[in-house]
Protein backbone atom coordinates (compact mmCIF):
# COMPACT_ATOMS: atom_id res chain seq x y z
CA UNK A 1 0.00 0.00 0.00
CA UNK A 2 1.51 2.84 -1.23
CA UNK A 3 1.50 6.23 1.30
CA UNK A 4 -1.53 8.21 -0.59
CA UNK A 5 -3.28 5.05 -0.16
CA UNK A 6 -2.43 4.85 3.43
CA UNK A 7 -3.53 8.25 3.90
CA UNK A 8 -7.13 8.02 2.34
CA UNK A 9 -7.85 4.82 4.43
CA UNK A 10 -7.04 6.07 7.64
CA UNK A 11 -9.47 9.56 6.39
CA UNK A 12 -12.16 7.18 5.43
CA UNK A 13 -12.04 5.20 8.58
CA UNK A 14 -11.99 8.68 10.41
CA UNK A 15 -15.12 10.04 8.62
CA UNK A 16 -16.61 6.42 8.25
CA UNK A 17 -19.09 6.99 11.39
CA UNK A 18 -20.18 10.15 11.00
CA UNK A 19 -20.83 9.03 6.90
CA UNK A 20 -23.03 6.19 8.43
CA UNK A 21 -24.79 8.25 10.72
CA UNK A 22 -25.21 10.66 7.87
CA UNK A 23 -26.59 7.98 5.85
CA UNK A 24 -29.03 7.07 9.01
CA UNK A 25 -30.42 10.69 8.45
CA UNK A 26 -30.40 11.47 12.28
CA UNK A 27 -27.97 13.84 13.94
CA UNK A 28 -27.69 13.89 17.75
CA UNK A 29 -28.03 17.23 20.02
CA UNK A 30 -27.00 17.76 23.28
CA UNK A 31 -27.79 20.02 25.67
CA UNK A 32 -26.84 21.39 29.16
CA UNK A 33 -27.80 23.88 31.46
CA UNK A 34 -24.84 24.50 34.01
CA UNK A 35 -27.07 26.59 36.80
CA UNK A 36 -28.40 24.90 39.43
CA UNK A 37 -31.66 26.23 39.58
CA UNK A 38 -34.51 24.88 37.12
CA UNK A 39 -34.85 26.42 34.03
CA UNK A 40 -38.44 25.84 31.96
CA UNK A 41 -39.60 27.04 28.25
CA UNK A 42 -35.72 26.97 27.23
CA UNK A 43 -35.40 28.04 23.24
CA UNK A 44 -32.70 25.86 21.79
CA UNK A 45 -31.21 26.87 18.20
CA UNK A 46 -29.87 24.83 15.84
CA UNK A 47 -28.63 26.59 12.40
CA UNK A 48 -28.51 25.36 9.27
CA UNK A 49 -24.90 24.56 8.92
CA UNK A 50 -25.51 22.65 12.26
CA UNK A 51 -28.45 20.66 9.91
CA UNK A 52 -26.66 20.77 6.54
CA UNK A 53 -26.24 16.97 7.00
CA UNK A 54 -30.03 16.29 6.59
CA UNK A 55 -30.52 18.67 3.67
CA UNK A 56 -31.36 22.30 3.10
CA UNK A 57 -35.00 22.22 3.72
CA UNK A 58 -34.98 23.18 7.25
CA UNK A 59 -39.05 22.98 7.14
CA UNK A 60 -38.78 18.95 7.20
CA UNK A 61 -36.64 19.14 10.42
CA UNK A 62 -38.61 16.95 13.39
CA UNK A 63 -37.05 16.99 16.78
CA UNK A 64 -37.36 14.04 19.50
CA UNK A 65 -36.87 13.59 22.85
CA UNK A 66 -34.76 10.87 24.65
CA UNK A 67 -38.23 9.20 24.86
CA UNK A 68 -39.07 9.35 20.98
CA UNK A 69 -41.51 11.83 21.79
CA UNK A 70 -41.78 14.06 18.51
CA UNK A 71 -40.81 17.94 19.87
CA UNK A 72 -42.61 21.14 18.73
CA UNK A 73 -40.41 23.31 16.49
CA UNK A 74 -40.62 25.68 14.24
CA UNK A 75 -37.84 27.44 11.33
CA UNK A 76 -37.00 31.54 11.73
CA UNK A 77 -35.84 33.65 9.07
CA UNK A 78 -33.70 35.71 11.24
CA UNK A 79 -31.59 37.79 8.60
CA UNK A 80 -34.87 38.65 6.58
CA UNK A 81 -32.87 38.61 2.94
CA UNK A 82 -34.26 38.39 -0.13
CA UNK A 83 -34.49 34.61 -0.76
CA UNK A 84 -36.61 34.72 2.62
CA UNK A 85 -35.39 31.07 3.59
CA UNK A 86 -35.23 30.11 6.90
CA UNK A 87 -31.74 30.43 8.75
CA UNK A 88 -32.37 28.29 11.94
CA UNK A 89 -34.86 25.93 13.72
CA UNK A 90 -35.65 26.13 16.91
CA UNK A 91 -37.69 23.87 19.93
CA UNK A 92 -38.06 24.13 23.58
CA UNK A 93 -37.46 21.71 26.64
CA UNK A 94 -37.36 22.34 30.06
CA UNK A 95 -34.45 21.83 32.50
CA UNK A 96 -33.79 21.04 35.97
CA UNK A 97 -30.94 22.32 37.99
CA UNK A 98 -27.50 21.14 36.05
CA UNK A 99 -29.60 18.88 33.46
CA UNK A 100 -28.02 17.52 30.81
CA UNK A 101 -30.87 16.65 27.85
CA UNK A 102 -30.13 14.69 23.86
CA UNK A 103 -32.92 14.84 21.28
CA UNK A 104 -32.83 12.98 18.28
CA UNK A 105 -32.62 15.12 14.88
CA UNK A 106 -34.08 14.04 11.21
CA UNK A 107 -35.41 15.29 8.30
CA UNK A 108 -38.69 14.21 7.30
CA UNK A 109 -42.40 15.49 5.51
CA UNK A 110 -42.88 19.03 5.95
CA UNK A 111 -44.40 20.70 9.09
CA UNK A 112 -48.04 21.34 9.60
CA UNK A 113 -49.48 23.21 12.36
CA UNK A 114 -53.06 23.35 14.11
CA UNK A 115 -54.32 26.28 15.70
CA UNK A 116 -53.96 24.73 19.25
CA UNK A 117 -49.98 24.34 18.81
CA UNK A 118 -49.47 27.89 18.61
CA UNK A 119 -48.09 29.84 21.45
CA UNK A 120 -46.82 32.72 20.01
CA UNK A 121 -48.36 35.28 17.15
CA UNK A 122 -48.63 38.88 16.21
CA UNK A 123 -50.12 40.58 13.32
CA UNK A 124 -50.44 44.43 12.36
CA UNK A 125 -53.76 46.00 12.90
CA UNK A 126 -54.84 48.20 10.31
CA UNK A 127 -58.99 48.05 11.51
CA UNK A 128 -57.64 49.92 14.67
CA UNK A 129 -55.70 52.79 13.71
CA UNK A 130 -52.29 51.22 12.97
CA UNK A 131 -51.57 48.97 16.19
CA UNK A 132 -49.38 46.29 16.11
CA UNK A 133 -50.22 43.56 18.46
CA UNK A 134 -48.23 40.65 20.01
CA UNK A 135 -48.38 37.68 22.94
CA UNK A 136 -47.33 34.17 23.63
CA UNK A 137 -49.27 32.21 26.25
CA UNK A 138 -47.94 34.01 28.82
CA UNK A 139 -48.53 37.90 28.16
CA UNK A 140 -49.56 40.22 25.63
CA UNK A 141 -48.76 43.79 24.60
CA UNK A 142 -49.46 46.81 21.69
CA UNK A 143 -47.56 49.56 19.98
CA UNK A 144 -49.07 51.72 18.44
CA UNK A 145 -48.93 53.14 14.03
CA UNK A 146 -48.70 56.34 12.83
CA UNK A 147 -52.73 56.67 12.13
CA UNK A 148 -53.56 56.99 15.99
CA UNK A 149 -51.15 59.87 15.52
CA UNK A 150 -54.15 61.99 14.17
CA UNK A 151 -57.10 60.15 14.99
CA UNK A 152 -59.90 62.59 16.34
CA UNK A 153 -61.24 60.55 19.13
CA UNK A 154 -57.93 59.52 20.92
CA UNK A 155 -54.78 60.75 19.10
CA UNK A 156 -51.73 59.56 20.80
CA UNK A 157 -48.23 60.10 19.55
CA UNK A 158 -46.12 57.51 21.53
CA UNK A 159 -43.60 54.99 20.69
CA UNK A 160 -44.72 53.52 24.67
CA UNK A 161 -44.76 49.22 24.90
CA UNK A 162 -48.37 48.55 26.08
CA UNK A 163 -49.62 45.91 28.23
CA UNK A 164 -52.42 43.68 27.51
CA UNK A 165 -53.03 41.18 30.85
CA UNK A 166 -54.01 37.78 30.05
CA UNK A 167 -55.39 35.02 32.42
CA UNK A 168 -55.06 32.08 29.58
CA UNK A 169 -52.50 30.39 27.59
CA UNK A 170 -54.12 30.32 24.17
CA UNK A 171 -53.89 33.14 21.69
CA UNK A 172 -56.72 36.13 22.37
CA UNK A 173 -55.54 38.76 20.02
CA UNK A 174 -57.79 38.64 17.47
CA UNK A 175 -61.18 37.55 19.71
CA UNK A 176 -60.61 40.62 21.54
CA UNK A 177 -60.20 42.92 18.51
CA UNK A 178 -62.87 41.68 17.06
CA UNK A 179 -65.37 41.74 20.07
CA UNK A 180 -63.97 45.27 20.80
CA UNK A 181 -64.34 44.62 24.32
CA UNK A 182 -61.33 44.24 25.88
CA UNK A 183 -61.19 46.70 28.74
CA UNK A 184 -63.20 44.62 30.87
CA UNK A 185 -62.14 41.09 32.00
CA UNK A 186 -64.56 38.48 31.16
CA UNK A 187 -62.48 35.72 32.30
CA UNK A 188 -59.32 35.89 29.68
CA UNK A 189 -57.95 39.00 30.88
CA UNK A 190 -58.28 42.51 29.64
CA UNK A 191 -56.59 45.83 28.62
CA UNK A 192 -55.91 47.55 32.18
CA UNK A 193 -52.92 49.57 31.54
CA UNK A 194 -52.43 53.17 30.29
CA UNK A 195 -49.22 53.52 28.24
CA UNK A 196 -49.96 56.90 26.78
CA UNK A 197 -46.80 59.02 26.53
CA UNK A 198 -44.77 56.76 29.01
CA UNK A 199 -42.48 54.09 28.10
CA UNK A 200 -44.80 51.91 29.40
CA UNK A 201 -43.00 48.21 29.99
CA UNK A 202 -39.97 48.71 28.33
CA UNK A 203 -40.13 51.10 25.81
CA UNK A 204 -36.81 53.27 24.91
CA UNK A 205 -35.55 56.18 23.51
CA UNK A 206 -32.32 58.01 23.40
CA UNK A 207 -30.58 59.74 26.46
CA UNK A 208 -28.41 63.23 25.70
CA UNK A 209 -28.01 66.50 27.88
CA UNK A 210 -30.05 64.71 30.70
CA UNK A 211 -32.88 64.13 28.41
CA UNK A 212 -34.79 61.39 27.01
CA UNK A 213 -35.64 61.43 23.34
CA UNK A 214 -37.54 59.07 21.70
CA UNK A 215 -39.17 58.79 18.34
CA UNK A 216 -43.12 59.26 17.22
CA UNK A 217 -45.09 56.38 16.46
CA UNK A 218 -43.83 53.11 13.93
CA UNK A 219 -44.88 54.39 9.80
CA UNK A 220 -44.09 50.11 8.86
CA UNK A 221 -44.29 47.15 10.38
CA UNK A 222 -42.89 43.48 8.70
CA UNK A 223 -43.14 39.81 10.45
CA UNK A 224 -40.44 37.45 10.57
CA UNK A 225 -41.52 34.61 12.60
CA UNK A 226 -44.99 34.41 13.66
CA UNK A 227 -45.25 31.00 15.73
CA UNK A 228 -46.09 28.70 16.87
CA UNK A 229 -42.85 29.14 19.01
CA UNK A 230 -41.62 32.77 18.77
CA UNK A 231 -42.92 35.52 17.22
CA UNK A 232 -40.65 38.00 15.66
CA UNK A 233 -41.42 41.53 13.78
CA UNK A 234 -39.55 44.57 13.14
CA UNK A 235 -41.57 48.38 13.40
CA UNK A 236 -39.96 51.36 11.49
CA UNK A 237 -39.54 54.61 12.71
CA UNK A 238 -38.99 58.05 11.23
CA UNK A 239 -35.99 59.82 11.93
CA UNK A 240 -36.44 61.70 15.12
CA UNK A 241 -34.62 64.76 16.71
CA UNK A 242 -31.75 63.70 19.19
CA UNK A 243 -30.36 67.16 20.75
CA UNK A 244 -30.02 68.55 17.33
CA UNK A 245 -29.09 65.44 15.62
CA UNK A 246 -31.17 62.72 13.92
CA UNK A 247 -31.78 59.41 13.97
CA UNK A 248 -33.62 56.24 12.49
CA UNK A 249 -34.45 53.27 14.08
CA UNK A 250 -35.82 50.15 13.22
CA UNK A 251 -37.15 48.57 16.51
CA UNK A 252 -36.54 44.51 16.13
CA UNK A 253 -38.94 42.14 19.05
CA UNK A 254 -38.74 38.95 19.95
CA UNK A 255 -41.07 36.89 22.28
CA UNK A 256 -40.58 33.05 22.82
CA UNK A 257 -43.52 30.64 23.93
CA UNK A 258 -43.10 30.27 27.80
CA UNK A 259 -41.36 33.78 28.82
CA UNK A 260 -42.59 37.37 30.37
CA UNK A 261 -39.58 39.38 28.95
CA UNK A 262 -39.60 40.15 25.50
CA UNK A 263 -36.03 40.57 23.38
CA UNK A 264 -35.68 44.68 22.74
CA UNK A 265 -33.44 44.84 19.62
CA UNK A 266 -33.11 48.90 18.49
CA UNK A 267 -31.16 49.41 15.26
CA UNK A 268 -29.78 53.30 15.15
CA UNK A 269 -28.54 54.98 12.80
CA UNK A 270 -27.26 58.48 13.59
CA UNK A 271 -26.21 60.97 11.12
CA UNK A 272 -23.71 61.92 12.91
CA UNK A 273 -20.51 60.48 14.64
CA UNK A 274 -20.50 59.83 18.60
CA UNK A 275 -21.39 57.01 21.10
CA UNK A 276 -24.95 56.49 21.88
CA UNK A 277 -26.75 55.91 25.23
CA UNK A 278 -29.93 54.57 25.57
CA UNK A 279 -32.80 54.72 28.07
CA UNK A 280 -35.01 51.99 28.91
CA UNK A 281 -37.83 52.79 30.48
CA UNK A 282 -40.58 51.70 33.18
CA UNK A 283 -43.80 53.93 33.80
CA UNK A 284 -44.40 55.67 37.42
CA UNK A 285 -46.58 54.40 39.39
CA UNK A 286 -48.13 55.74 42.60
CA UNK A 287 -47.07 53.54 45.26
CA UNK A 288 -44.64 51.48 43.12
CA UNK A 289 -42.66 49.03 44.67
CA UNK A 290 -39.14 48.95 43.06
CA UNK A 291 -35.50 47.22 43.48
CA UNK A 292 -32.45 47.50 41.47
CA UNK A 293 -29.71 44.61 40.20
CA UNK A 294 -27.23 46.35 39.05
CA UNK A 295 -24.80 43.05 39.09
CA UNK A 296 -26.75 41.40 37.34
CA UNK A 297 -28.11 43.89 35.12
CA UNK A 298 -32.48 44.24 36.06
CA UNK A 299 -34.59 46.75 37.43
CA UNK A 300 -38.11 44.96 38.82
CA UNK A 301 -41.47 46.68 40.14
CA UNK A 302 -44.71 46.10 41.32
CA UNK A 303 -47.40 48.02 41.17
CA UNK A 304 -51.30 48.08 41.89
CA UNK A 305 -53.23 48.02 38.08
CA UNK A 306 -55.89 50.59 37.65
CA UNK A 307 -59.49 49.99 38.11
CA UNK A 308 -58.70 47.60 41.28
CA UNK A 309 -57.68 45.03 38.45
CA UNK A 310 -54.83 43.46 40.61
CA UNK A 311 -51.22 43.75 40.57
CA UNK A 312 -48.58 43.52 38.14
CA UNK A 313 -44.87 42.88 38.20
CA UNK A 314 -42.47 44.85 35.75
CA UNK A 315 -38.55 44.40 34.65
CA UNK A 316 -36.22 45.41 32.48
CA UNK A 317 -32.94 43.39 31.88
CA UNK A 318 -29.83 44.74 30.41
CA UNK A 319 -26.35 44.04 30.56
CA UNK A 320 -25.01 44.89 33.52
CA UNK A 321 -21.97 45.71 31.50
CA UNK A 322 -23.35 48.47 29.50
CA UNK A 323 -25.22 49.09 32.18
CA UNK A 324 -24.64 53.19 33.78
CA UNK A 325 -27.05 54.33 36.46
CA UNK A 326 -30.13 54.20 36.71
CA UNK A 327 -32.60 57.65 36.18
CA UNK A 328 -35.77 58.98 36.07
CA UNK A 329 -37.70 61.80 34.90
CA UNK A 330 -41.40 63.03 35.41
CA UNK A 331 -42.98 59.66 33.31
CA UNK A 332 -40.78 56.97 33.33
CA UNK A 333 -38.02 55.17 35.74
CA UNK A 334 -34.96 55.20 33.09
CA UNK A 335 -32.36 52.45 33.04
CA UNK A 336 -29.18 54.30 31.24
CA UNK A 337 -27.46 51.88 29.01
CA UNK A 338 -24.48 52.17 26.51
CA UNK A 339 -24.90 51.41 22.82
CA UNK A 340 -22.19 49.40 21.39
CA UNK A 341 -20.27 50.85 18.58
CA UNK A 342 -22.86 48.72 16.27
CA UNK A 343 -25.28 50.73 16.92
CA UNK A 344 -27.82 48.14 18.18
CA UNK A 345 -29.16 48.46 21.68
CA UNK A 346 -30.40 45.31 22.85
CA UNK A 347 -32.36 44.25 26.22
CA UNK A 348 -35.18 42.62 27.89
CA UNK A 349 -38.64 43.84 29.22
CA UNK A 350 -41.87 42.42 30.36
CA UNK A 351 -43.96 41.97 33.11
CA UNK A 352 -46.49 39.18 34.57
CA UNK A 353 -50.20 39.27 36.17
CA UNK A 354 -50.85 38.36 39.60
CA UNK A 355 -54.36 37.35 38.49
CA UNK A 356 -52.94 34.90 36.13
CA UNK A 357 -51.60 32.33 38.51
CA UNK A 358 -48.01 32.80 36.73
CA UNK A 359 -46.35 33.61 39.90
CA UNK A 360 -47.25 33.82 43.63
CA UNK A 361 -45.62 36.64 44.86
CA UNK A 362 -43.81 39.86 44.24
CA UNK A 363 -40.85 38.19 45.83
CA UNK A 364 -41.32 34.77 43.08
CA UNK A 365 -41.32 37.71 40.22
CA UNK A 366 -37.91 39.18 41.79
CA UNK A 367 -36.32 35.63 41.79
CA UNK A 368 -37.50 34.84 38.04
CA UNK A 369 -35.85 38.35 36.81
CA UNK A 370 -33.18 37.48 38.75
CA UNK A 371 -32.90 34.29 37.63
CA UNK A 372 -33.37 34.93 33.40
CA UNK A 373 -30.64 37.74 33.91
CA UNK A 374 -28.24 35.06 34.59
CA UNK A 375 -29.64 32.51 32.02
CA UNK A 376 -28.64 35.63 30.10
CA UNK A 377 -25.00 35.25 30.73
CA UNK A 378 -25.63 31.19 30.67
CA UNK A 379 -27.32 30.31 27.77
CA UNK A 380 -28.31 26.41 27.65
CA UNK A 381 -25.04 24.68 25.94
CA UNK A 382 -25.85 22.97 22.88
CA UNK A 383 -24.03 20.74 20.61
CA UNK A 384 -24.67 19.21 17.36
CA UNK A 385 -22.77 15.71 16.24
CA UNK A 386 -23.57 13.04 14.07
CA UNK A 387 -22.50 10.32 16.65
Amino acid sequence: MTKIERTLTIALLIALPKLCSAADGQLKVKAANKLQFARPNQTIELSAKDLAPLGNDLTKIHVKDASGKEVLCQTVDIDFDAHRKPDIVIFQADFAPGETKTFTVSAGAKHVYTKDQFKAYGRFVRERFDDFAWENDRIAHRMYGKALETWAGEPLTSSTVDIWSKRVPYMVIDGWYMADNYHVDTGEGCDDYSAGATRGCGGNGLWTADKLWVSKNFVDSRVLANGPIRVMFELVYDAFDVNGTKVSEVKRITLDAGSNLDHFQSFYKPQGQGALTTAIGLKKVSGEEKVLNTEHGWLAKWERMEKNAGNQGLAVVVDPKLFEKQTEDQRNLLLLVKVPADNVASYRAGFFWDKSGQFPSYDAWKTHVDQFAQGLASPIEVSVSAE
